[in-house]
């Protein structure tokens, strides 16, 4: 008897697509809720956490509270930053989009208010205030692409650090395996069509998958792969 399908392992939570305890050192996330008016803050450690791509910092705010976010490019240990609807425009300080002035860097963004940032956070990533449209703000995404959000959102000044981290060329397979091992994520990800067919539901064909693929959405979880519940597929017809 072949083993588990991939899919029926990975669902199951087996020692290899299982997080180790205690792996990673911290969320970054903002407060749940906003901060009336301003509060300072000081950076008074970095943290190099094998979760996150870019360097973390911990910054001691004056009501003794701390918090783990993501580091800015250029912010060094003794900065100060301001979190709040009146914070003032300093590098890594916490501000509602709708007090960012049009054309300044951003990273850390929040989607909805309270979310705790979900936009550019990976190392050197920025998105940039495009405009403010009425009871909206217009952000350009490292994407390219445009969003309106909330004026109410969040978001940190500046632009996050570690940028040109995935520029060094990687030169063996070695170095990807403790890349991808560092970020608890599986790998290599072999294609479905190169499986044996004990070990996928496309395995065995000559590398192809050898008949349809659409799968019913009440599948079982180690034949769900594929058109999942698809209306169609292939071709439309012209004319």
């Amino acid at each position: 008897m072949g083993k588990r399908l991939k899919m029926q392992r990975r669902g199951k939570g087996s020692v290899a697509y299982r997080k180790p305890p205690n792996y990673f050192k911290a969320d970054v996330n903002f407060r749940s809720r906003q901060v009336d008016g301003k509060v300072t803050g000081e950076v008074i450690e970095f943290i190099d956490d094998p979760g996150h791509t870019a360097p973390l910092m911990r910054v001691r705010y004056d009501d003794f509270t701390e918090a783990i976010l993501l580091a800015p490019e250029g912010i060094r240990i003794g900065d100060r930053i301001q979190e709040g609807t009146q914070a003032e425009m300093a590098l890594g300080s916490i501000m509602p989009l709708g007090s960012i002035p049009d054309g300044m860097l951003i990273y850390n963004v929040e989607m909805r208010p309270g979310d705790g940032g979900k936009i550019a956070r990976v190392a050197g990533g920025y998105a940039t205030i495009k405009s403010h449209i009425g009871s909206k703000v217009s952000v350009l995404l490292p994407s390219k692409n445009s969003v309106d959000l909330d004026p109410s959102c969040r978001a940190e000044i500046g632009a996050v650090a570690g940028g040109g981290v995935t520029a060094q060329p990687i030169m063996k397979a070695g170095r990807s395996h403790y890349i991808y091992h560092a970020t608890n994520a599986k790998w290599p990800k072999n294609r479905g069509v190169k499986s044996n067919p004990v070990d996928h539901p496309f395995g065995g064909k000559q590398h192809h998958k050898g008949a349809s693929s659409m799968t019913s959405r009440h599948a079982p979880p180690g034949a769900k792969v594929g058109h999942i519940a698809a209306r169609r597929v292939g071709r439309k017809k012209s004319g």
